[in-house]
C-alpha cells in the first residue's frame, strides 16, 4: 500500500507543483501540505485527474497551533472509490488570512466550513453563506480555539422568575481557575519529570 501511495504523491507533486508545499506517508496514510492560495484548483485536480479520482470529501476540520505565524491548519480529507485510497490535504492558514471554499467543488463543504468558521473564526472566502452553524448568532469567540476559556464568557440558565432564558457574566473564584498539572499518578513512590510541585 505505502509504494502506491508514494506513486500517487509523486504524480500529485509532478503535476502540482506549484501548489504543493510537501507530500508524507506515515501510517499507510498519505498527507498532502499545499498552499491555502491554490486550494480550489488543487482540490478539483484531485477530483478530475484520472489518476486520482478522489470524488468523495469525508470531513474538513481545523486545528489551532497558537504558536505559529501561520496559526490554522485546514485539513481536508477524501476518498477515491474507485482507487479504494484516501488521502489528507493541509494548509496552515494565518489568523487574518481568508481560506479560499470549496463549495463550488464539493457542496457538501458548505456546512463543514461554517463549523470552522464557528468553532476557529477561520475564514472562507467566496463561501455562499458564511455564518455561526453550532453556536448562537451572538456568541462571542470560537471555543475550539486555544486561548478560549473553558468555562466561556457567559453563563445560559432558566430564570423561574422572569420566566425566561438568560444569559449572565461567568463568576468564578479565582482559586477555581488556579490548576495543579501535576500527573494522574500522584501519591507513586516515584517522581516523572515535569510533576515535581513548585514550592
Amino acid at each position: 500500500m505505502s509504494e502506491l501511495l508514494q506513486e500517487l504523491a509523486a504524480h500529485i507533486e509532478l503535476k502540482r507543483a506549484d501548489d504543493v508545499v510537501s507530500t508524507k506517508v506515515e501510517f499507510d496514510e498519505l498527507t498532502v501540505t499545499v498552499t491555502p492560495a491554490g486550494i480550489l484548483r488543487f482540490i478539483e485536480f484531485l477530483r478530475d485527474d484520472p489518476t486520482c479520482k478522489f470524488s468523495t470529501l469525508i470531513d474538513i476540520t481545523a486545528v489551532d497551533w497558537p504558536e505559529r505565524q501561520a496559526r490554522f491548519e485546514v485539513v481536508w480529507h477524501f476518498l477515491s472509490m474507485w482507487r479504494n485510497q484516501r488521502i489528507r490535504v493541509k494548509a496552515s492558514v494565518r489568523e487574518d488570512e481568508m481560506c479560499p471554499s470549496i463549495v463550488d467543488a464539493f457542496p457538501v463543504a458548505n456546512w463543514y466550513e461554517r463549523e470552522i468558521f464557528d468553532m476557529f473564526g477561520v475564514m472562507f472566502s467566496g463561501h455562499p453563506d458564511l455564518r455561526r452553524l453550532l453556536t448562537d448568532y451572538g456568541f462571542r469567540g470560537h471555543p475550539l480555539r486555544k486561548d478560549f476559556p473553558t468555562t466561556g464568557y457567559v453563563e445560559l440558565r432558566y430564570d423561574e422568575v422572569l420566566k425566561r432564558v438568560v444569559y449572565e457574566p461567568v463568576k468564578l473564584t479565582q482559586e477555581y481557575r488556579q490548576f495543579d498539572f501535576l500527573s494522574p499518578w500522584e501519591g507513586a513512590h516515584y517522581v516523572l519529570p515535569g510533576d515535581e510541585k513548585q514550592g
